[in-house]
């Protein structure tokens, strides 16, 4: 305690405190999830100006204190600034950013969660990749690093591995052809591959792929179902996407 420490890390929220300073909460490699002041962030000329926005990622040395952190100054690598001048695509980022901070803790180990943040937020700005498919996949990793993700593996009454074609999110996975009951999704070969190859693959070749129309609309409505069922939180960006951009769909 009481000692300067660099931590590498992205900001997830800021938020104004008294007339000049911002309190910032960062998901860092080295602590998790902490909230640091920024002691004149709002000043104009201030080196911490833009380091003290959501999305900047970089290093930031802070001071730890016995109850708090302190930003002393930071290094921003990227401000996803691509991401930023999109409205669709910000918004998308700022919901992944609260999905974020509602898995992370302080003082856990959140590597993978940081990563999976940041190749996120470089996948929204590709334009290559539907913001949806984006969110898709974002969404079902987050489960699996957070260990509460659904079993698309084999059926979850009868166990078998094959002919899986329904999911039911009541019993939290796939079930099979004679398993399958009133209810549960229709879910066809390529949408499961999409399924198990999320769930198994390396965070750097998550966004590696591209999908049907079909089979992402199928994936939505796996999503949705799932997240609805399991995640006890409401999201204020996708609530902010719905109503500008008149997203009907799961939104």
């Amino acid at each position: 305690m009481g000692q300067t420490i660099v931590l590498t890390g992205m900001v997830l929220a800021a938020i104004p405190i008294g007339e000049y300073d911002k309190r910032i909460t960062l998901l860092t490699k080295e602590r998790g999830k902490i909230t640091a002041f920024a002691k004149g962030a709002r000043r104009q000329g201030s080196t911490l100006t833009a380091a003290a926005n959501p999305f900047a990622f970089g290093q930031f040395e802070v001071y730890e204190g016995r109850t708090s952190y302190t930003v002393v100054r930071a290094s921003i690598s990227n401000y996803f600034r691509e991401l930023v001048a999109d409205f669709e695509s910000v918004y998308y980022g700022f919901y992944f950013l609260e999905i974020a901070d509602y898995y992370t803790r302080e003082n856990a180990d959140e590597l993978h969660m940081l990563k999976l943040l940041y190749q996120s937020m470089r996948a929204l700005e590709k334009k290559t990749l539907p913001n949806r498919l984006v969110r898709c996949i974002y969404e079902l990793k987050a489960m699996v690093i957070n260990g509460e993700y659904p079993n698309v593996f084999s059926c979850m009454d009868c166990k078998r591995e094959d002919r899986l074609a329904f999911f039911d999110v009541e019993k939290g996975g796939m079930l099979c052809e004679t398993c399958g009951r009133t209810g549960a999704i229709p879910v066809d070969a390529s949408t499961l591959y999409a399924l198990q190859y999320i769930v198994t693959s390396s965070i750097e070749k998550l966004y590696t792929f591209t999908v049907s129309e079909e089979v992402l609309t199928t994936l939505e409505r796996v999503m949705e179902a799932y997240m609805k069922r399991y995640i006890d939180r409401r999201f204020k960006s996708l609530e902010v996407l719905k109503e500008n951009l008149g997203f009907a769909g799961r939104l």
